[in-house]
């Protein structure tokens, strides 16, 4: 079997290397064609704190994509999914599968274009970054959660999560849209610490004012989620139960959900997020509004408002458009719309 891997930036590339290293049949899809020709030259470099490691690997660009496929494994920004869709569905194979390797909510558009039994839901949360044609940062460990969107504990995700086991730690679960909102719904935080220029642990260090302001953004988000139906999981720097204590005012569960991000990314490479690095190197539209975006138009078919999700998409726009510069004067602000003291 060939496992086409869409997408071979940060976590579409680190993930088809390791599977090309194992001996896999791995064919690697990616619009950028100086990244697809120095892949095809030199290999594929992966560079870890340990050292760097150069596998030969196979790339195309989608154009080039033939039919038939079995298994994908889509790495594609969130905004890019419908344009990957519109290549991938055609060619998919009757019993063959898409993998969102995404952040979001990337599995219901998948559904909706290939059918949910050819769908299956993951949670990535270890991290990498692109840094240059034909090579990648591995920016740090985290989870690794697959599922069926039924819940059931088929064998095709065993013998998946198998498969992934030389990328990470694969654990199956019988929830994983419960893994993949919890990241999603949590991800609204570290998106607002791309609107300075700081680590991630700097900003959820800050103060007082900035941690609740930080924990009453994530809970917006988490209220969508759980009026849709979903039981949110813990994984890794997050932990649902802290957040809600937070917000009926336990500091001590506050101080535990900061204390989790920033040892968290103390511990990891990769300090900044991926948001950070399209706004402040790559210098491209981030997948904020598909992100957020989703959220919040979920929010308002729910009847939920998020005032401070809505400020932070709109912040995020004017950085994008040079509006606005990354500064510490844009958190202070997002503490103001939340009714902190900044």
């Amino acid at each position: 079997m060939t496992i086409t891997v869409y997408g071979a930036g940060a976590i579409g590339g680190v993930t088809g290397a390791a599977l090309a290293k194992s001996g896999q049949d791995v064919l690697l899809v990616d619009r950028a064609e100086d990244h697809v020709a120095a892949m095809n030259a030199d290999g594929l470099t992966i560079d870890r704190r340990e050292g760097s490691v150069t596998i030969p690997v196979r790339a195309i660009i989608p154009g080039a994509l033939g039919s038939g496929l079995e298994l994908v494994l889509l790495a594609v920004k969130s905004q890019d999914t419908p344009a990957a869709l519109e290549v991938l569905a055609p060619r998919l194979a009757r019993a063959g599968a898409i993998v969102s390797l995404q952040n979001g909510l990337n599995e219901e558009l998948i559904a909706r274009a290939v059918g949910a039994e050819r769908t299956i839901g993951c949670l990535v949360n270890w991290a990498a970054d692109w840094t240059a044609p034909g090579r990648i940062l591995h920016g740090g460990e985290g989870a690794l959660v697959l599922g069926e969107l039924d819940g059931r504990l088929s064998d095709r995700v065993q013998q998946l999560a198998k498969l992934l086991e030389v990328v990470a730690p694969t654990q199956v679960s019988p929830n994983v849209l419960g893994y993949t909102w919890a990241k999603h719904v949590y991800g609204a935080l570290l998106v607002a610490t791309a609107v300075v220029d700081a680590h991630v642990y700097d900003v959820v260090e800050r103060s007082p004012d900035v941690q609740r302001m930080l924990a009453a953004l994530v809970v917006e988000n988490m209220n969508v989620a759980e009026a849709a139906g979903i039981r949110l999981e813990p994984f890794d720097e997050y932990a649902p139960d802290d957040y809600r204590e937070a917000a009926r005012g336990d500091a001590a569960a506050l101080a535990r959900a900061m204390k989790s991000i920033a040892t968290h990314y103390r511990a990891a490479t990769k300090t900044k997020t991926g948001i950070w690095r399209d706004l402040a190197v790559r210098k491209r539209k981030t997948e904020v509004g598909a992100l957020l975006g989703a959220t919040a138009a979920k929010g308002e078919a729910l009847g939920i408002r998020l005032p401070l999700t809505e400020r932070l998409i709109a912040m995020i726009e004017d950085l994008e458009s040079g509006r606005r510069a990354m500064s510490w004067a844009n958190v202070d602000e997002l503490v103001v719309a939340y009714g902190g003291r900044s």
